[in-house]
């Protein structure tokens, strides 16, 4: 049997806190090992109970999340981190990505999308909020452009290219599944030839080249919808 995805939080609200782990655990069948709001403890913590991943906060009332961050690396701890924030500042997230965090949740998002975020992170997926998508792909400012991006996505059958409309909304396979009414399977196999069409390499870069490609000015005939 599949052991649950092991969980760790750091955050300096108790609410936020219970709530974020009632909502992981009877939800999202993954297991709260351990949380805390004192940023004394986290390295201790992690160490004692080695979760698959830290959801942290990016505001704590004694530090920020990102010293926080700098500290556990520092102790030589490598779990991944994602944070999870009420700050949508495009520099906060910025500074996040430059530390190495796994993701970049807003507490805003609905809890479906927070169970699928933080359980695609613990898969090694890079994760960020739907509504931090354009500032991210600012951020990158990487990759190809122009009619280099019209050519990758002239490889792209015309379902290809609506699967890769719904990720770049932010969607799960299953709910693509349902809105194209093609098998879950079907849709996990078209994210994948998208991935290697493309030169991708997670669904969060998948949607960041949809965006530049909306916005490119040289944009060829042989679009999106």
């Amino acid at each position: 049997m599949t052991q649950p995805t092991r969980i760790m939080l750091v955050d300096d609200h108790s609410l936020c806190r219970s709530g974020l782990t009632e909502l992981l655990e009877h939800r999202g069948g993954m297991s709260v090992v351990t949380a805390t709001g004192n940023p004394d403890l986290v390295v201790p913590l992690l160490r004692e109970h080695q979760p698959d991943l830290l959801v942290l906060d990016l505001r704590l009332a004694q530090t920020d999340g990102l010293s926080v961050l700098r500290m556990i690396r520092a102790e030589g701890c490598d779990t991944p981190v994602v944070i999870l924030t009420m700050s949508d500042s495009e520099d906060d997230m910025s500074a996040a990505l430059r530390a190495g965090v796994k993701g970049y949740l807003l507490k805003d998002m609905e809890p479906e999308e927070v169970i699928d975020a933080i359980a695609r992170a613990a898969r090694g997926e890079m994760v960020v909020a739907s509504a931090m998508m354009l500032k991210f792909a600012q951020i990158l400012q990487t990759g190809p452009k122009g009619s280099a991006m019209g050519d990758l996505v002239a490889t792209l059958t015309e379902r290809e290219r609506q699967v890769l409309d719904h990720v770049a909304s932010g969607q799960s396979n299953k709910v693509i599944a349902k809105a194209l009414d093609i098998s879950h399977n079907t849709v996990k196999l078209h994210v994948r030839h998208i991935m290697d069409k493309l030169n991708l390499r997670s669904r969060v870069e998948a949607a960041v080249f949809s965006f530049e490609y909306r916005s490119s000015p040289d944009k060829p005939k042989n679009h999106l919808s």
